[in-house]
């Protein structure tokens, strides 16, 4: 084992033998996490897997300037180990999601509370963080809201209309998507990958089908990546437009709101047009895809796509020249890149604080491998800058699109599947619209899933959303919320 590099090291998309990740004592394999986090590396994943009445512990790092990911584990292990929290706030929680899990206890976590559930005599929505002093009060908003949406508890401790602190209580359906999934796959096994989040149906569709196949030994059709790059931009573009409708709405800018709601039905109706689906359900399978884009619908996808996004450039037009509106948007809601790459911010979130982080360019696979697309990146960690990095990539998704619609590639669509590695562990990571999607899954002798990690995007970005609050005053919590428009079902697994 190479003392520079502990860790076995694997590419996006790949997979090696449980018996070839490296292992260590508990102790030694946090202060071995500790070190090459300090190095440069990336906390991907970090999650128990149980073997007997013990649990080992997994890592998964990404080393983005080398484009390389590792793992490993520790040595099973049970009551609790010291936490790495201390030294990296990246782990916080995923420490405190262990904990709840498997009842292992980071020793010396600064805010240990379950993430979703309850552990013992500890509710996740119960011990709250309080700020004291005769002018301080607590704002609670949640988790029943005024709008459809799904339930979540914010508890903001105030100095008048100043905010001090927010505390983020999430997980109140507990939908135990990771413990269906083992045993799997199953035959409900797909759909539940595509409604993880439904919004990212394409990027956890892609995450999912890609781990698998690296366990069969395949490799989709060149087609088949294709069209599932052409998707998840087209998922990106949908996304994004309808984001920077809602910040128009907030600040009540009507005529960028009115236009982004009608553009973003535009582009779901383009992923329709490829598989009969606005959200692109039944499009990605593990081993390809199971719709054609012919050329006759190809045609009429690239002749729409232009015209939603000439509509697009002039409700964007409209927003950034109106003064009102960069009046709101500037110096609000500022996350630094310090505290983003501390916390571990991923996707527009991070690339708005000047973080260069994007999965197609760090870590390319599938088609993206071929045709890679520039990083937009914007200084500032504020909402103008949330806004911006959305707009860049909503021009460079479309952009995209247009040139792999002129050069499609031949060939077929899908590939059959043999029996998945036994005992082996697999990563794929996927450049979703809110950022990098990670699954990981391990198989057991049988070939079956014994543990299956998902990390959505919204797990690593909802502190971001909590520090960007602070010292704003508490009218500002939509915009800011609306700039980071973060998943509650993505995060409630």
């Amino acid at each position: 084992m190479n003392p520079t590099q502990p860790f076995a090291m694997l590419g996006n998309a790949t997979s090696l033998p449980w018996a070839d990740v490296p292992e260590w004592p508990v102790e030694d394999f946090v202060e071995v996490t500790a070190a090459e986090l300090e190095r440069g590396a990336r906390l991907g994943a970090w999650f128990g897997v149980p073997e007997g009445a013990a649990t080992r512990l997994v890592a998964v790092l990404a080393y983005d300037t080398d484009n390389s990911l590792a793992v490993g584990r520790s040595k099973p292990v049970s009551g609790g180990y010291p936490a790495l929290t201390p030294r990296h706030a990246q782990a916080h929680l995923f420490e405190r999601e262990v904990w709840e899990q498997h009842r292992l206890v980071p020793h010396g976590h600064p805010w240990l509370k379950p993430v979703r559930g309850q552990n013992g005599d500890h509710p996740a929505q119960g011990k709250f963080f309080q700020v004291e002093g005769r002018e301080v009060h607590e704002v609670a908003v949640g988790p029943v809201h005024a709008g459809v949406i799904e339930p979540g508890h914010f508890r903001f401790q105030c100095a008048g209309e100043e905010v001090l602190h927010l505390e983020i209580a999430l997980g109140y359906q507990h939908r135990g998507v990771e413990e269906a999934l083992v045993g799997g796959p199953h035959l409900a096994t797909m759909s539940q990958m595509e409604t993880v989040a439904g919004d990212s149906t394409i990027a956890h569709a892609t995450a999912y089908a890609s781990v698998l196949e690296s366990l069969a030994g395949v490799e989709a059709p060149l087609r088949a990546q294709w069209l599932r790059a052409l998707a998840l931009e087209l998922e990106r573009l949908a996304n994004h437009t309808g984001d920077l409708g809602a910040l128009a709405n907030d600040v009540a800018f009507l005529p960028t709101s009115a236009a982004c709601g009608k553009i973003r039905g535009d582009f779901l109706n383009l992923t329709a047009l490829i598989c009969g689906n606005r959200f692109g359900r039944g499009l990605v399978r593990p081993g390809g895809c199971r719709h054609e884009l012919d050329s006759q619908r190809a045609a009429q996808l690239l002749e729409h796509l232009r015209l939603a996004s000439a509509e697009l450039n002039q409700a964007a037009g409209w927003l950034w020249d109106a003064s009102s509106v960069r009046a709101r948007f500037e110096g609000t809601g500022i996350v630094s890149d310090e505290q983003a790459n501390e916390i571990g911010l991923v996707g527009p979130a991070a690339r708005a604080c000047g973080l260069v982080r994007d999965v197609r360019y760090d870590h390319p696979a599938g088609w993206h491998r071929f045709a890679q697309m520039p990083v937009a990146v914007w200084p500032g960690g504020d909402v103008f800058a949330r806004a911006r990095v959305r707009w860049l990539e909503a021009q460079r998704s479309g952009k995209f699109l247009e040139e792999q619609l002129t050069a499609p590639p031949d060939g077929s669509l899908r590939i059959e599947l043999g029996p998945l590695a036994t005992d082996s562990l697999a990563v794929a990571l996927v450049e979703g619209w809110r950022g990098e999607t990670c699954h990981v899954a391990l198989t057991d002798a049988a070939g079956k899933f014994r543990r299956y990690k998902i990390v959505d995007p919204s797990f690593h970005n909802w502190t971001g959303l909590a520090l960007a609050l602070r010292g704003q005053a508490i009218s500002d919590f939509p915009l800011c919320n609306k700039s980071f428009n973060l998943s509650y079902c993505g995060f409630d697994l």
